[in-house]
């Protein structure tokens, strides 16, 4: 790892910030796949629980899959309640490709925090809870209830975390009325906030074709057939990558993205194999028929020649969104403390997938917003950071989000 310029707080003669303190303690918690330290995170989770005066229940949802819940209880808690939801895992990491320890969260001297989960999603979860602690100690009273999730298991799916949690007793009871979940980090001064998210498709393309010894032409084999099938998932990827730059007005989310993400197949280099294949990952935004572009699928495998067959790893069905309409109170409500405050709000479709779709689906109200500007995106990707200004400027964003949605006309 390269020498870098990190900062003691006690050497510098003033102290940093509790929040922040607890950010960098998150951090350090291990929930990294495939083996996450799911204990060590509830234990912390308890602490901050007690601390802050939020009653908290662990609901396993699955065999080790443990769902926190903290509770602030509104002044009239009959009413549809808020929840704010994170997830405490993370994805793996190439230490060799970091200038530090991706789970020490060292800060550099301009306020930098270095970490795994500093964007996606730990500072949310922090911010959520440092949030509600100012709001308590300020002795603000909400009109409806908070609830707090932490849920496991995102990182891979969320099939064994939100996706159960949504249709569990316990989430019932929680008569949840509007979600918050996680976004992404805009480069520039504004905030991205997004309403949808694009279907996600794992397709697995088998093809056979005539076997032989590597030093004769052998007609109709696997490898001309997979080379048709790649060239029709890669020409439609140019032609929707080609839309995407000739229209400034598009994002991400509004086009969709095939790519060849997998190649299986062969015995040895002088044997035509029987069968090869090849895997795509494929997502989807919200205005595309879903059945057509299975049929176009399924046209593209046909041409391709006899012995070709497909199927589906993954197939999300559906494609909920949340209401941005001007007559909707909860996102009027959203938006009008988000510009009461100044920010700018870019409402997008999420290129990717987070817990919100469980929610959408199962009729929910939810955005997905990670109060982080003037930040490159970099989940997932080597020296993920987060500077402790930003964080802490997230906190006081959420400190006026919060009372607003929990304000929200009960008409």
């Amino acid at each position: 790892m390269a020498a870098v310029q990190t900062v003691n707080e006690n050497m510098k003669g003033h102290a940093e910030d509790p929040a922040v303190t607890n950010f960098r303690e998150y951090l350090r918690i291990k929930t990294v796949h495939p083996r996450p330290d799911y204990d060590g995170a509830i234990a912390f989770l308890g602490r901050m629980s007690e601390e802050i005066g939020l009653p908290m229940k662990q609901i396993e949802v699955s065999p080790g899959k443990i769902i926190v819940l903290m509770t602030w209880e509104g002044t009239n808690p009959s009413l549809p309640s808020i929840l704010l939801n994170s997830h405490t895992d993370v994805v793996p990491v190439f230490t060799e490709h970091w200038k530090v320890d991706p789970f020490s969260a060292e800060k550099f001297e301009n306020g930098d925090i270095y970490a795994r989960g500093t964007q996606d999603m730990k500072s949310v979860g922090i911010q959520y809870l440092e949030a509600v602690r100012k709001l308590k100690n300020e002795g603000k009273k909400l009109k409806r209830t908070i609830h707090l999730s932490f849920v496991p298991d995102e990182e891979i799916g969320g099939n064994l975390g939100m996706g159960l949690f949504v249709d569990h007793e316990e989430f019932k009871k929680l008569n949840v009325g509007f979600a918050l979940d996680e976004g992404l980090a805009n480069p520039t001064e504004a905030y991205t906030v997004f309403y949808g998210e694009r279907r996600a498709w794992w397709l697995r393309v088998n093809c056979t074709g005539n076997p032989g010894h590597g030093s004769r032409f052998i007609e109709n084999t696997a490898a001309e057939k997979l080379r048709k099938v790649i060239n029709s998932f890669l020409e439609f990827r140019a032609e929707e990558e080609e839309k995407l730059k000739g229209n400034s007005c598009l994002r991400l989310g509004d086009v969709t993205t095939v790519n060849l993400t997998m190649l299986e197949g062969g015995v040895q280099y002088n044997v035509v194999p029987r069968e090869l294949a090849a895997g795509f990952d494929i997502r989807i935004p919200p205005e595309v028929d879903l059945k057509a572009f299975e049929v176009k699928i399924k046209s593209w495998c046909e041409a391709a020649g006899n012995g070709v067959t497909h199927e589906f790893i993954q197939k999300s069905e559906g494609h909920s969104v949340t209401s941005i309409h001007g007559t909707d109170p909860w996102w009027n409500a959203f938006i009008a403390a988000c510009k009461g405050i100044g920010m700018k709000v870019e409402p997008e479709i999420f290129p990717a997938a987070t817990d919100s779709r469980f929610l959408r689906d199962a009729g929910y109200t939810a955005v997905g917003f990670s109060p982080m500007n003037k930040t490159p995106i970099l989940l997932h990707d080597h020296n993920e950071y987060l500077n402790e200004n930003i964080f802490l400027k997230g906190i006081d964003i959420y400190c006026v989000i919060i009372p607003a949605l929990a304000d929200v006309s009960s008409d």
